[in-house]
């Protein structure tokens, strides 16, 4: 994986929102423009081992600074990822693309990208980057195109920024890509897919144990979904 050359204030900044996972690994390397400031979440999920990935990836692509905020959830409910709810396994294609699944957080990207936005605002970032994705995923109405640009407005119109030149812009750059699409793109860029974690219910290591995906959920399945249609390796470890 190549190093990001960063220029501090000679570069615009942006923020991206980075959970260690594929899409948003891919998506940092994509903003060659920018130097990045990455955001991570601590929100209560049960796949909290995805943030010593983020923290990894943010390292690996020289971010200026990596924050992880803390924002439980659990209180919420509403949710397998952050309640006591057995994560859907094994669903076929067909299952996966229709319907909104246990495992969407109510409002999760609305409050993920209310946070990045308050932090771009007090470093004068231009961007947010966001790895949502709205072809090959799990239904999440917060992944649409219409939620996103619909967000972008309500930041303009919200912030000091919309008395600028240039008002903060929000970047997903995956919207309109096939999970193989954003794998090839992502390893023409040198992403080490290998430092990254999708699965919603990992068995988590100990010791010299390694973490294992579980191999089942909707977010392993869509990674190897892709891997596969790329046709290249899946460097994940799977149960």
């Amino acid at each position: 994986m190549t190093r990001r050359v960063t220029h501090g204030e000679i570069q615009p900044r942006a923020v991206v929102l980075l959970s260690g996972g594929l899409d948003s690994t891919t998506a940092l390397a994509m903003q060659e423009e920018f130097a990045c400031y990455t955001l991570a979440f601590r929100y209560g999920q049960r796949h909290a081992v995805e943030l010593a990935s983020a923290e990894r990836v943010s390292r690996a692509f020289g971010a200026l600074e990596h924050r992880v905020c803390d924002l439980d959830l659990r209180w919420i409910g509403g949710s397998a990822l952050t309640a006591d709810v057995p994560v859907p396994k094994d669903r076929k294609a067909t299952e996966i693309a229709c319907g909104v699944p246990i495992t969407y957080v109510p409002a999760r990207n609305a409050i993920f990208l209310s946070v990045a936005l308050a932090w771009a605002e007090a470093i004068g970032a231009e961007a947010i980057v966001i790895g949502a994705n709205a072809l090959d995923y799990s239904g999440y109405p917060d992944c649409r195109p219409e939620f996103l640009a619909a967000w972008e407005t309500m930041a303009r119109l919200g912030t000091v920024t919309r008395t600028k030149a240039i008002p903060i812009r929000l970047l997903a750059p995956l919207i309109k890509m096939t999970k193989a699409e954003i794998i090839r793109e992502g390893l023409r860029r040198g992403v080490d897919y290998s430092i990254t974690h999708s699965c919603y219910d990992p068995i988590v290591g100990v010791g010299i144990t390694p973490t294992l995906a579980c191999g089942s959920c909707d977010s392993c399945l869509l990674r190897k979904k892709g891997f596969a249609e790329a046709g290249v390796s899946d460097p994940t470890r799977y149960a």
